[in-house]
């Protein structure tokens, strides 16, 4: 229920696979602010904060899965935008 109105709303799995890549540089990005930002904290708080932001990336992967698999028996795992809003003008 979920996924199909994610989908309604225009999100698609690729969306989704776009934004799973996002935390993937901002892990790295958070793990050395960390580093230097907060001198004395230490390694381990660095680590933490990478180890927090790179678990949204699972998430957006799982998303992006989803809503592929939705759009595959939907029918509009190709489709493209313009053509969707075709068909629903037309609806």
């Amino acid at each position: 229920m979920i996924v199909k109105k994610m989908h309604e709303t225009g999100l698609r799995s690729e969306h989704a696979y776009m934004a799973a890549f996002t935390p993937i540089g901002l892990t790295v990005v958070a793990w050395m602010t960390s580093l230097k930002a907060e001198p004395g904290t230490g390694l381990a708080r660095a680590d933490r904060w990478g180890i927090f932001v790179g678990e949204w990336a699972p998430t957006f992967f799982g998303l992006g899965l989803a809503l592929s698999h939705y759009e595959q028996h939907d029918g509009t795992l190709t489709a493209s935008v313009h053509d969707l809003r075709q068909r629903q003008e037309a609806s």
